[in-house]
């Protein structure tokens, strides 16, 4: 045990040898009870449940509560809340968070003691992980690379957000992330609550994209949806920009995005872009059909456009599990992701040995997008095909009803858009 404040712990219970600093707690606490604006200069990460002594976590969060209310957050204030617990009185009361203030360090050393409390909680998740993974390893029914997929799942969520698995959150933590959000959406572009696509009437509509909403971008073939997901993609990462943060940074305006191109070539997206940027038509593109004046045009719109966060994956035969795996490996770049773009849900996979009808393949496959969408906090949006049914109606405007294996895409999808032309 390191040595961080003077040792008030002389009649406290005992402790296992998980890593841990009781005198960092302490002295963090203390800091916090003698000058409560310490509790700004702390990561927005540092949760009660990041200490190790239970005690400690629930005083933690009653001085958290106070706070974010305006109230003062000191000892005598405190001992109301906690008359009826038991290790309160064990620890001595009102005397130990009085012993916490006077014992406190100067506040500006607050959160390197904060450090050190959030390290030793990772590395105590890090030894339970661990401890699961060997445990599950040698389970013959569960294949290595579907525990391979869970662990960096579990890590990855560890990584983001410094616990496991998010729980319950307070209402006013949920409070605080939604007044958070109405200021992001004030400082972008456009003002949206979302994030923009630059189509004035498609953002009007949906407000934006939203982080953890999945939308499906639904027609029949050569009805345009790839030339439109190409578009919003386009113009989210061209508009990008970012600031830093104490944690890396942030992004203002447009966003990081991965593209799945489960059908076409890096190179043949690339193309429809770089067509779409020069003004050159695409057509002529294809077809060498270009002057030295389109020629021009194409050089000086790659190198306008060369920088701009748009990372392709042209994986054919993607699994479900590969997907997500490669999206949080990107995620955890330094640049981060902002939104995911699937072309097209059928071509995506569930495994090599599935022995699922293609209806509940596509079910799995539609509920593993919407939960990558809330983990990683980032819009998806997953085009689809249409069934052929809707070539036999008067009427060929699509309906929920012709989604190809629909089942669960209706179910699990925020937004369902389809592509239309009447003439075509």
């Amino acid at each position: 045990m390191n040595a961080f404040a003077p040792s008030v712990f002389s009649d406290a219970p005992s402790v296992a040898s998980l890593p841990h600093n009781l005198e960092a707690e302490q002295a963090l606490l203390g800091s916090l009870m003698f000058d409560n604006a310490v509790f700004e200069r702390l990561s927005d990460r540092l949760r009660g449940s990041h200490f190790y002594e239970p005690f400690h976590q629930r005083l933690y969060d009653a001085v958290e509560d106070h706070i974010r209310q305006g109230m003062l957050a000191e000892p005598t204030i405190l001992m109301e809340r906690f008359k009826q617990d038991p290790a309160f009185q064990e620890f001595g009361g009102l005397r130990y968070l009085a012993d916490l203030v006077d014992r406190a360090p100067p506040a500006a050393n607050a959160p390197d003691y904060a450090r050190v409390v959030y390290d030793l909680a990772l590395r105590r998740d890090l030894i339970r992980i661990g401890g699961e993974i060997i445990k599950e390893a040698p389970n013959p029914e569960t294949p290595a690379d579907e525990q391979i997929e869970q662990a960096e799942q579990t890590l990855y969520s560890l990584a983001e957000t410094g616990k496991p698995s998010s729980g319950f959150v307070s209402f006013s933590h949920a409070l605080s992330g939604a007044v958070q959000m109405a200021a992001e959406a004030y400082q972008r572009d456009g003002k949206l609550a979302g994030l923009a696509t630059n189509l004035d009437d498609l953002d009007a509509k949906l407000g934006g994209l939203h982080p953890s909403d999945l939308l499906i971008l639904a027609g029949r073939p050569s009805m345009g949806k790839t030339a439109l997901a190409t578009n919003i993609a386009f113009n989210v990462a061209r508009n990008y920009r970012w600031e830093p943060t104490p944690e890396g940074r942030k992004t203002v305006n447009g966003g990081v995005v991965a593209f799945y191109s489960l059908e076409m070539s890096a190179e043949q997206l690339a193309m429809r872009i770089l067509a779409d940027a020069s003004g050159v038509s695409s057509d002529k593109l294809r077809k060498g059909e270009i002057d030295a004046s389109d020629f021009g045009k194409i050089r000086d719109a790659a190198v306008e456009i060369g920088e701009s966060p748009l990372y392709i994956d042209a994986t054919g035969g993607l699994s479900i599990s590969k997907l997500a795996a490669r999206a949080r490996r990107l995620k955890r770049m330094d640049h981060g992701l902002d939104l995911i773009i699937v072309d097209y849900l059928q071509l995506i996979t569930t495994g090599e040995n599935s022995q699922k009808n293609r209806v509940q393949e596509v079910s799995e496959i539609t509920g593993g997008l919407k939960a990558l969408a809330k983990e990683l906090s980032v819009p998806i949006i997953a085009l689809s095909q249409l069934s052929r049914q809707v070539e036999q109606r008067e009427d060929k405007r699509p309906q929920l009803s012709d989604l190809r294996e629909s089942g669960s895409i209706e179910q699990d999808a925020d937004c369902v858009m389809f592509v239309y032309r009447e003439s075509y």
